[in-house]
């Protein structure tokens, strides 16, 4: 891979990012307690999202200290709106390690960070290279697309391509002094806000590109080359569910679960919930309702829904809970508006005012 040689055509791009995304809140007034928060916000969740929640999320806990110190129902009231809460409960727990164990100190070296708790290796990664400006690749789906397709690596498992590509850039004197010169930080960013908005996945704007005069894939016409895919077989099991809707209008309250850690939404609150059908006989999250007494249904009507592999199908239903339910359960009751309640209950709560 010739490095030296495409460093005016990274320039550019580095100048393109920085005018058009220097403004990033989480680009402004860096330190590596904010990188972790906005690496945890950015996983699994889009840019735009993350902007409506970065700069509040760091206003209530501006320090790794305040938020070492915070509960975990704390945080998931925080995280309201982000989704997938394990990544906010993984959060809280690396705050209390690095605060701790390491005296409020981040680790240096990659290894070491990879052992505190939901930091894995883009995390990692992202921490030297954008949290402390030092040579490493954060590899994440945008940066090895655009490199994958600048440098043609074709008909490569992403585990190959990675694997070159730390070799290119770290293992070796050249790649280092690339990253060194250039800047870690800014190249990371520059690639990751390329493959955001240009070099996307099933779609490139060439025209648009600084990189596409050295681009091997541009100079062979072969753009959406599908190289670093593992061979995965991908299964989605269908999954019906019965939510049900008990209030209690003395209090103008509904009962709500609370999930525990083993399960999906771990923390948070969501409706009295029943497996109606299952294409995955091993799902464990919620009873089967054929294994429950419920009492005078009355349908309302379905939303659609999906969580990891699971497409769902929900019918939202009133109804009443026989007492072993409730104990069993260990069912109580909320307030409609109460900040506890997971997205998707809150979309069945909206729903039901309308009714």
């Amino acid at each position: 891979m010739e490095l030296l040689s495409s460093t005016n055509s990274f320039k550019q791009l580095l100048k393109w990012s920085k005018q058009n995304y220097s403004s990033l809140p989480w680009r402004k007034k860096r330190t590596l307690y904010s990188t972790l928060v906005s690496e945890i916000m950015l996983q699994q969740t889009t840019v735009g999202t993350v902007l409506n929640h970065f700069d509040r999320f760091l206003q209530q806990y501006p320090t790794l200290e305040s938020l070492a110190q915070a509960t975990e129902e704390e945080i998931v009231i925080s995280w309201k709106g982000l989704g997938y809460y394990r990544r906010a409960r993984n959060l809280l727990k690396a705050a209390k390690e690095i605060n701790q164990e390491h005296k409020n100190r981040f680790p240096i070296e990659r290894d070491n960070l990879m052992r505190i708790h939901g930091v894995g290796e883009y995390t990692a990664s992202a921490l030297i290279s954008i949290g402390r400006n030092r040579p490493e690749l954060a590899i994440d789906a945008n940066i090895i697309r655009v490199l994958s397709r600048f440098f043609y690596l074709k008909n490569l498992k992403r585990s190959e391509a990675v694997k070159k590509l730390r070799s290119a850039f770290l293992e070796s004197s050249e790649g280092i002094n690339f990253l060194s010169n250039i800047g870690a930080r800014d190249f990371n960013e520059s690639l990751m806000d390329l493959g955001r908005e240009i070099c996307k996945a099933n779609l490139v704007r060439c025209e648009q590109c600084c990189l596409k005069k050295q681009c091997l894939s541009f100079q062979k016409q072969d753009f959406l080359i599908e190289q670093v895919k593992e061979n995965k077989i991908s299964k989605f099991f269908i999954l019906d569910l019965l939510r049900v809707v008990h209030f209690n209008p003395q209090k103008n309250k509904i009962l709500a679960k609370q999930k525990n850690d083993k399960e999906w939404l771990s923390g948070q609150f969501e409706l009295p919930t029943f497996i109606v059908e299952s294409e995955d006989k091993k799902l464990q999250q919620y009873k089967n309702l054929s294994a429950i007494k419920l009492k005078q249904i009355k349908n309302l009507f379905k939303l659609k829904s999906g969580i990891t592999k699971y497409k769902i199908s929900n019918q939202v239903a009133l109804t009443k809970i026989e007492n072993d339910i409730k104990k069993s359960e260990k069912l109580v009751y909320l307030s409609l508006d109460d900040p506890r309640w997971s997205s998707f209950s809150v979309k069945v709560i909206n729903k039901l005012n309308t009714l």
